[in-house]
């Protein structure tokens, strides 16, 4: 698999997480500010994932793709998710890094990639 499409990508980080328990809640979430691909539950948290993928060529990983101006936009859209529908679980921030690969892509999940403070 040389090409991964950002949806297959998604689909994948989707069913991966599911697999491991978590509930998903929502895929492309939008604010004004930005989308967050998946928002699920696990456990106690909250989890906001953002999924990246790249081919074998590209010259960065997939979690060096999220850059901190995309974590604020990602915290940001989580407020204003968490606003809009509150709950006492704790928030969590995760990339979900895919890498294309023969036969299967290969994927990489970072639990509390980024933390959520400083953001005032």
């Amino acid at each position: 698999m040389r090409h991964l499409s950002g949806r297959d990508a998604e689909d994948r980080a989707a069913a991966y997480l599911e697999a491991k328990g978590f509930r998903i809640l929502e895929r492309n979430y939008h604010s004004r500010f930005g989308e967050i691909d998946i928002i699920a539950e696990d456990g106690r948290y909250i989890v906001f994932a953002e999924v990246k993928g790249r081919t074998p060529s590209a010259y960065a990983c997939p979690a060096e793709a999220v850059t901190p101006a995309k974590q604020r936009k990602i915290i940001y859209t989580a407020l204003m998710y968490l606003q809009a529908r509150p709950t006492d679980l704790q928030p969590r921030f995760d990339v979900i890094g895919i890498l294309a690969g023969e036969p299967e892509p290969l994927l990489e999940h970072l639990e509390n990639a980024f933390s959520g403070g400083g953001y005032g």
